[in-house]
């Protein structure tokens, strides 16, 4: 036998809301239930002779909105089976912002002895936006408060936030909105619209979780963003603008640009943010990387302007990547330590690439690395194939060995071989920072910085004295290098 569920809507405010056909339906049900008794129609209504049955308690038994949906939705159905038919009241409309209503239709799609008839109700949309004085025709989003995330919202549309039913919703979905708006931003809470208890309240958003009167016919209306400084953090602006600056109107330096010539710009700002990590300066740092993404969007402009390829093809690709060679975060691939991680990692890019094992195994090295990148790599992979010393003490004497052979040269005068026995020292020096697990380049890049810093106070201190760098011996300068290292410079 098949059973029926009739699903109606109470609207956002009084009886008068309501359209002929739903209440005559909810004075005729015999078996009526309701979400919720917190609801100004209900209260009319019993007053009416009318009663019903809530499922209040089940919201007492869950700590998560959806465990609580889904047991509402489970004895709907089966009460449906008990007697035949039941009506099913909800606040507003029964397909805006109900997902015990959506859980009953996928219930009724998979059970060929349930039907769900959705008879209407009046939604308060029209009222909300009457009652903030929006028209919804430029474009809106009706976003649920119990479950806003960041990348749903479109600040550029007017967004309308559902059940706000307390302070706890409100302050989530507060931290929210605060990391895609100001935190003065001004936004409306509506309650009741359209009923003759509606109450709009336009408040600072930092202050949307200190409301008392918050029920669960209160909604939250943001209205679109306008000033432009204020749409800084949105990805698309940044498209935006980079485009504006290849442009025909644009900047005649980015539009002569190609991806030849941002080569060098794009390895200078990698190593700024190198920089701005050594210094731990996290402020830096975001600017840094900035301009390491300006450089990303300048070549996606490019690829787009000649028609290759637009930084979508370059999101998508870094995407599915990201899943294809995480099987054990988005698959069912286990992997219990980093090193379990990169064998994976390298297994999963040689099946993508149908790469065969290289004649050499070297090859399988990038010939554009810088020199001592690719040293570091050349003897990880010679390392792996078991052509290494046991302990670090073996590379340490091949180091000393080479240096002393570097000395010979030295003293024989011939610069070319001088050139290559140095080579050697540095590429031995590079096997020793590898079994101490250092990375040869950052060791640099710091012993760079430490220079810098320790010859800035040399010289400092030398236009302080008033005299020229020539009018002082090395023991003196060497004095001020010294009193840079005792201030840990």
């Amino acid at each position: 036998m098949t059973s029926t569920i009739t699903i109606i809507g109470l609207g956002a405010g009084d009886i008068e809301q309501l359209p002929l056909g739903v209440y005559r339906l909810l004075k005729q049900a015999d078996q009526l239930f309701v979400r919720t008794l917190d609801h100004p129609v209900i209260a009319e209504l019993e007053q009416e002779g009318v009663q019903f049955e809530s499922f209040d308690s089940v919201y007492e038994k869950h700590d998560q909105f959806e465990a609580v949906y889904e047991e509402i939705a489970a004895q709907l159905a089966e009460q449906a089976k008990e007697h035949g038919q039941v009506v099913y009241a909800v606040p507003g409309h029964p397909m805006i912002a109900e997902k015990t209503v959506q859980l009953l239709l996928e219930r009724a799609e998979q059970q060929k002895d349930l039907t769900v008839d959705i008879a209407g109700g009046h939604s308060f949309l029209d009222d909300l936006f009457s009652a903030v004085g929006a028209d919804p025709i430029e474009g809106f989003q009706f976003l649920d408060g119990t479950d806003l995330r960041r990348n749903h919202l479109n600040i550029f549309q007017h967004i309308v936030i559902a059940q706000v039913y307390d302070a706890f919703v409100a302050s989530d979905i507060k931290l929210t909105l605060m990391e895609k708006y100001p935190d003065e931003y001004e936004v409306t809470l509506v309650t009741a619209a359209g009923s003759r208890n509606e109450q709009v309240k336009k408040l600072p958003l930092y202050e949307l979780d200190r409301q008392m009167e918050l029920s669960n016919l209160t909604s939250l209306y943001v209205p679109p963003i306008e000033r432009e400084e204020d749409t800084y953090r949105e990805f698309d602006v940044l498209r935006e603008i980079i485009a504006v600056l290849r442009s025909p109107e644009g900047c005649p330096w980015d539009r002569k640009q190609t991806h030849e010539s941002l080569k060098k710009y794009l390895i200078e700002e990698a190593y700024e943010v190198l920089d701005a990590i050594d210094r731990q300066d996290e402020e830096d740092m975001a600017e840094e990387l900035g301009d390491v993404l300006l450089q990303v969007m300048l070549h996606a402009q490019i690829g787009e302007d000649e028609g290759m390829f637009a930084i979508e093809d370059v999101i998508e690709s870094i995407s599915r990547k990201m899943i294809r060679r995480h099987p054990h975060v988005f698959g069912e691939a286990k992997a219990e330590s980093a090193e379990e991680v990169v064998v994976n990692w390298q297994e999963i890019k040689k099946r993508e690439k149908g790469q065969k094992e290289p004649d050499l195994r070297l090859d399988e090295v990038e010939k554009g690395l810088p020199a001592l990148m690719r040293a570091h790599e050349f003897q990880k992979k010679a390392a792996k194939a078991g052509f290494d010393w046991d302990e670090a003490e073996g590379a340490i004497e091949k180091a000393n060995e080479e240096w002393q052979e570097f000395l010979e040269e030295v003293q024989s005068g011939d610069s070319r071989k001088q050139l290559d026995e140095f080579g050697d020292v540095l590429f031995a020096l590079i096997n020793v920072a590898r079994f101490y697990e250092i990375h040869p380049e950052e060791a640099l890049a710091k012993a760079n910085e430490k220079f810098y810093r320790r010859f800035s106070h040399v010289e400092k201190r030398v236009k302080e004295s008033g005299r020229p760098f020539s009018a002082f011996t090395l023991e003196e300068l060497d004095t001020y290098w010294d009193e840079a290292k005792k201030l840990g410079m």
